[in-house]
């Protein structure tokens, strides 16, 4: 393998209230029900739009309510990302192993791009990572295989020498579109059978394992 495209949010960090205040922030706003952070380990990962349209009231999830919440919630979010979020065990020493032993990392999300480069900066300011991709205006979310492609041809590496990893369906569903080898994670916020029914050719527990397919 030549390169490693990580998913972020439950692969590389765990920023789960962060998201889950600022959605709940938004909800509050319009005196809107709010829910339990657990509860958001199944709304997030499809993008902020698709996050909005979850959380919201049946009867609101109207074109312009979504819009209305989603710039809400990326506007507070801006402010309020680096609350509570951290970075997984042993996440910073398998990055550092895998650029010591020469290979390309890179990072593929659905967290809005304005957002990622302020977020790598903080939580891994020593590693320099190849490629990072968020959510851009006008480009379809993953697993629309499009971030990925992107990424490929900014690293220079084929889809046969990359392995995609993260923790959710749409992760493995995007390894899938782009012909990349899909490999789940265990410790971010989805359960293993959703990780094997989406093709996940690898399911790993701890971050140290992902040595052993490279």
């Amino acid at each position: 393998m030549q390169l490693i495209v990580f998913d972020l949010d439950g692969t590389l960090i765990n920023s789960l209230e962060d998201l889950a205040d600022s959605a709940n922030h938004v909800l509050a706003q319009h005196s809107f029900p709010t829910h339990a952070v657990d509860a958001y380990r199944y709304f997030v990962g499809d993008g902020v739009r698709k996050l909005i349209e979850r959380i919201l009231p049946a009867e609101e999830r109207k074109d312009w309510r979504i819009e209305q919440c989603r710039k809400e919630f990326v506007d507070y979010y801006k402010i309020h990302m680096e609350d509570k979020t951290s970075v997984y065990e042993g996440i910073a020493d398998l990055l550092k192993t895998l650029k010591a032993r020469g290979l390309k990392i890179a990072v593929a999300t659905n967290k809005v791009n304005i957002a990622v480069a302020p977020l790598m900066a903080k939580y891994f300011p020593e590693i320099r990572f190849d490629s990072m991709i968020g959510q851009r205006e006008g480009i379809p979310v993953k697993p629309a295989p499009q971030i990925m492609f992107d990424i490929l041809k900014e690293t220079g590496c084929q889809p046969s020498e990359t392995l995609h990893v993260g923790d959710t369906a749409t992760d493995m569903q995007l390894a899938h579109n782009a012909g990349v080898t899909p490999v789940g994670v265990l410790w971010g916020y989805r359960p293993l059978e959703e990780l094997q029914e989406a093709g996940a050719k690898f399911i790993i527990e701890k971050p140290e394992e992902l040595l052993g397919l490279v």
